[in-house]
């Protein structure tokens, strides 16, 4: 059977020869009988056994992964590991346990996540991340496995284990070890393990949050549904991180989130991108930019479905408020501004109005031109003949009323790419294009004169 397919049930099936293994010394005689105790008995027995003696059985299960190299055999142990947490996933606390301060609880797992096939990465990895989420928060002297400072033997520190598992899960992200399972697999530990500090700086660095873009996109099948609802999940943690918020801005987190919040009827993946968003709103262009995607008409739409979580409710009543201050704020550059910054030209009144560009025309010179040359950037890139229109009457606009407007648009080269607009197939691009041009070359009062 191809062991990317292995179940933890049919792998509990097989007969291990633990007497071999002790033959060998690969075992001692202690844990030959532990053995015989645990193995093929009922989950019930076995439970006792657990609460009972559960360190020593830790201490087993980790013993034979750390030396024992036959690949069967380690697919049984991660699978008894594997059932135990899925019984009960607080006895990840057993691996924390007083009596195993010599054990290094952490390598075996994280070995293994590059070692062995499917089956063997996926569950070191989900039994990994148990085991770190369940660990003890350094108090009254006590300090979680990995984190003894005294040990003149070299364990594998608790900030190892994160940055390996944040290593694997972007590997994942990139290129999936199994076709379906590896990026599921990989979102949904990462949406467990990103309330850590060091995993969001990790994964950050790692370049990771770009990682995570493409699969914010409305689902169908319920497999997919929770994917999504776990790749939210994990942008909503990373909104807690100013680096990661700095990722986001600059990419199309914002509008992909915006088109699931819109077209989702699960109420926890709403839920999750609405809070999302909450977080994004105070910072920086991200109030601006909901405004300019049309979000307060979605919430308020989103309002008047019957929902049943309260803090979702509450969450739509704060992101609507605070959508409707970022709009009595923006000022009409502003508006312009973001406008331009997404490329979404249109004919909104502020291009034509005269005033607007008197009162603003030194707002232009704000980092070095940025604001021209994203216009001018619009030319040479969009297929967007309303948007195209719009960039040349800018242009035309801004070398009216700039004192140096026809050197700066000049100087920016920006006159060989109006020029190849006026042969357009659109009549609305040719008209501004030759608008622009007349300006450029005959200033602009003949431009108007010409224009009327």
């Amino acid at each position: 059977m191809d062991h990317a397919e292995l179940t933890t049930e049919q792998v509990l099936k097989r007969d291990i020869p633990w007497e071999t293994y002790m033959t060998t010394k690969l075992i001692t005689g202690t844990c030959l009988q532990l053995l015989r105790r645990y193995d093929n008995r009922s989950e019930s027995y076995r439970a006792q056994l657990l609460d009972d003696d559960g360190p020593a059985y830790v201490r087993v299960f980790v013993s034979i992964l750390r030396d024992i190299f036959k690949e069967e055999t380690i697919e049984y142990v991660l699978a008894l590991i594997d059932e135990m947490l899925t019984g009960n996933p607080k006895r990840a606390r057993l691996f924390h346990d007083k009596s195993l301060a010599s054990e290094d609880t952490y390598e075996p797992f994280l070995r293994l996540l590059w070692k062995g096939n499917w089956f063997i990465q996926e569950k070191s990895c989900k039994i990994l991340a148990l085991i770190v989420s369940a660990r003890p928060k350094p108090q009254d002297g006590i300090v979680a496995n990995g984190e003894a400072s005294n040990s003149k033997q070299k364990f594998t520190t608790i900030n190892d284990v994160l940055k390996g598992l944040v290593e694997w899960l972007c590997a994942q992200l990139k290129k999936p070890s199994h076709p379906s399972r590896g990026v599921p697999t990989a979102i949904n530990c990462l949406a467990a393990l990103l309330k850590e500090p060091l995993v969001r700086s990790s994964f950050v660095q790692a370049d990771g949050v770009k990682l995570l873009i493409p699969l914010i996109s409305p689902a169908s099948t319920q497999q997919s549904i929770q994917l999504l609802y776990e790749t939210c999940l994990c942008v909503w943690l990373l909104s807690y991180y100013e680096p990661a918020i700095d990722y986001l801005a600059t990419s199309r987190a914002l509008a992909r989130l915006i088109d699931v919040v819109k077209s989702s009827t699960k109420e926890k993946v709403v839920r999750v991108v609405v809070l999302t968003l909450r977080n994004l709103l105070s910072k920086g262009t991200f109030g601006a930019q909901m405004v300019d995607l049309g979000l307060l008409q979605i919430v308020q739409s989103l309002k008047a479905q019957a929902w049943s979580d309260e803090d979702l409710l509450e969450a739509l009543n704060q992101l609507e408020e605070g959508l409707k201050d970022n709009i009595k704020k923006l000022s009409s550059f502003d508006k312009y501004k973001q406008e331009v910054l997404l490329g979404h030209l249109d004919w909104s009144p502020m291009h034509k109005d005269a005033i607007f560009w008197r009162e603003n025309i030194n707002n232009f010179e704000e980092n070095d031109f940025q604001i021209l040359r994203v216009l001018i950037t619009i030319l040479d890139t969009s297929s967007d003949p309303r948007a195209l229109a719009v960039a040349c009457f800018d242009l035309s606009q801004f070398i009216q009323h700039h004192p140096a407007g026809r050197i700066i648009v000049t100087d920016l080269k920006a006159k060989e790419r109006v020029m190849k607009l006026m042969i357009h197939e659109n009549a609305e691009v040719t008209k501004n294009a030759l608008l622009c041009i007349q300006r450029l070359f005959l200033g602009a009062k003949y431009a108007s004169f010409l224009q009327a």
